[in-house]
């Protein structure tokens, strides 16, 4: 079974353009069928605020009301998005931008009101792999932004780590998917204030034991949840900690398997 891989690439990437041309140069060069996943990093939060629109964040979670999903449709799907493509084309990686919406690849529903009204924000019920499997199988890289849709005419505001773990799920039956979150730190540290406290591997029982100790915390729970939720489902492997782990073989990352 072929490998693919899905990764994910968050704020720490995105905001810096320096970093930014970096991580594309050594996506590009990545053998075999990819797909990247991105988020939007602080540039609509900044569009929002320069537009005097109110932001709520709750557990690390954005609020999305009409105005700001308008906002993040133009940064993500737009802005982010097409510079992404761009770069990977001036680095010779063939890629097209998507949403959820196009070739009705990832479809969500609006997140129920229980305490809190999170507004326009999107749970995935299913992924659509037929069309990104046709673009795969001619070397087209897929570039997804934190965005899906209803199949109803409405988009949603959707985490960009669900997106990732749920292509990694929906690829699962034709690929050996693997799954990579790239962020600011080196993996799930024993210590937050020790960067090279990895934890190297973590099963189910290593996950129970970190949770127990309170060692897992705030917004590191949420990104293993989905991790968890992938390796469930059929994934691969999982794998968590600074870009660098795609393309150097002495990095220090977390990985996830059953």
């Amino acid at each position: 079974m072929e490998t693919l891989k899905i990764i994910k690439i968050g704020g720490n990437i995105i905001d810096d353009a320096t970093s930014l041309d970096n991580f594309l140069l050594e996506f590009s060069k990545i053998t075999g069928p990819k797909v990247l996943v991105h988020g939007g990093g602080k540039l609509a939060t900044k569009l929002a605020q320069q537009m005097n629109i109110k932001v709520e964040m709750v557990d690390g979670r954005r609020k999305t009301n009409a105005e700001t999903l308008d906002i993040i449709t133009m940064v993500y799907a737009g802005k982010i998005n097409k510079k992404i493509v761009a770069s990977l084309q001036k680095h010779s990686c063939n890629s097209i931008g998507f949403t959820g919406a196009d070739g009705n690849t990832i479809l969500s529903e609006k997140r129920l009101v229980k305490k809190i009204d999170y507004g326009f924000v999107g749970d995935v019920i299913h992924v659509n792999t037929a069309v990104l499997e046709t673009l795969l199988s001619v070397g087209v890289t897929p570039v997804f932004c934190a965005i899906t849709h209803d199949n109803k005419g409405q988009l949603l505001n959707t985490n960009a780590d669900t997106i990732a773990s749920e292509l990694a799920i929906g690829f699962a039956k034709k690929y050996q998917t693997e799954l990579y979150y790239c962020f600011e730190r080196k993996g799930v540290l024993l210590d937050v204030n020790d960067d090279d406290s990895v934890v190297e591997n973590i099963n189910q029982e290593k996950y129970q034991e970190l949770l127990e100790k309170n060692i897992i915390a705030d917004g590191m729970l949420p990104k293993l949840n989905n991790c968890f939720h992938a390796i469930n489902q059929k994934v691969h492997k999982v794998c968590i900690g600074k870009s660098e782990m795609l393309y150097n073989q002495n990095s220090k990352f977390t990985t996830i398997q059953a």
